[in-house]
């Protein structure tokens, strides 16, 4: 008879709540444009928010991401990243050794990965019930969440090396 040693993890999945991947892109200081994808949960978990951001926070942890600290630059050598991001069929999917996400992205969010051979990852701890799967988010809703320092202080920034078709 053998056993799977089990995992310890610092939060239970069913905490995260509903995790959302969303892709945009836009211009940059370069003049190019760059792609970007935000994850966040829901807040939807059973004990609502107040129990999805430490579960997120632990999620993050527990991949040697810290909310809120400084940039994380995925590209650089030995990083130890554990966190992968593949595109293909016109989907962004991120893995995680806990769990994956995948998201169709829009025709210039490919194009913008496809020439930096990267995507921006702003992965938050601040739940966002408004931002649910499957419903049109108007451009000027996404850009105040995203740029609320509410949201971005409860982040994990990370320049994401992408796996997939390259310009």
């Amino acid at each position: 008879m053998t056993s799977t040693p089990s995992e310890t993890r610092p939060f239970d999945l069913a905490q995260l709540g509903t995790l959302v991947l969303l892709p945009w892109s836009s211009g940059a200081a370069d003049g190019a444009d760059m792609p970007y994808l935000l994850a966040y949960s829901l807040g939807d978990a059973e004990g609502g928010p107040e129990t999805t951001a430490p579960a997120v926070e632990g999620l993050l942890a527990s991949n040697g991401l810290t909310a809120g600290g400084a940039l994380f630059d995925g590209t650089a050598a030995g990083t130890g990243l554990t966190i992968t991001l593949r595109v293909e069929g016109g989907e962004a999917v991120v893995d995680m050794p806990q769990l994956g996400a995948r998201c169709a992205a829009p025709p210039a969010w490919l194009t913008a990965v496809a020439e930096r051979g990267y995507a921006y990852l702003v992965f938050t701890t601040r739940p966002w019930p408004e931002g649910r799967p499957g419903q049109p988010i108007e451009a000027e809703v996404l850009t105040s969440f995203v740029t609320a320092e509410q949201t971005l202080r409860a982040a994990a920034h990370v320049v994401l090396p992408a796996q997939g078709p390259r310009a």
